[in-house]
């Protein structure tokens, strides 16, 4: 096993680790803490596709905004550790027959593949290309999605502005 293979199951198991803290955590804390671990592991393995750009957006949107976002939503919210669910034994029988079926399916068709190795491929920064793209053939659509965004963020503006009555 080269270095590379054993640093990318060690991404994807502290992917799928979190992953399951955030599912199976009693602590909304714990979850959105484990949330993070779960999209820095997915930028790693957008890194090992040879994604650079995607693996960057990755970090700089999930983990520098809407984990940040979720975080602040779930510490500014009152009293957030003092409620009781109850019944949370609901469902999970269901839950486990379902996941032993997929779990089964997963591993017969791993089992019918045929797995072909591919030549090795010779990874390039995306970077340059994506922005041809956007500011030579795809200008106007992109453009246009930045009209829409900021026609949404003002709509947002305008409608949580409280009005002053007098």
């Amino acid at each position: 096993m080269t270095v590379s293979t054993a640093v990318f199951y060690l991404i994807a198991l502290i992917t799928v680790g979190s992953a399951a803290m955030v599912a199976f955590s009693r602590n909304i804390i714990y979850s959105a803490f484990s949330l993070l671990g779960t999209f820095m592991g997915v930028a790693g393995i957008y890194i090992f596709l040879g994604a650079d750009f995607v693996a960057a957006v990755q970090v700089l949107i999930y983990v520098g905004g809407i984990l940040v976002l979720i975080l602040f939503a779930v510490m500014l919210t009152h009293r957030i550790t003092d409620v009781e669910v109850t019944n949370r034994a609901a469902g999970r029988i269901p839950a486990l027959i379902i996941i032993g079926v997929l779990v089964y399916l997963l591993i017969a068709t791993i089992k019918v593949t045929p797995w072909v190795r591919a030549k090795e491929v010779v990874y390039a920064a995306t970077t340059a290309t994506i922005g041809d793209l956007f500011l030579y053939t795809y200008l106007l659509p992109f453009e246009l999605a930045s009209l829409v965004l900021l026609g949404a963020l003002i709509g947002a503006v305008v409608l949580s502005r409280k009005e002053i009555k007098e």
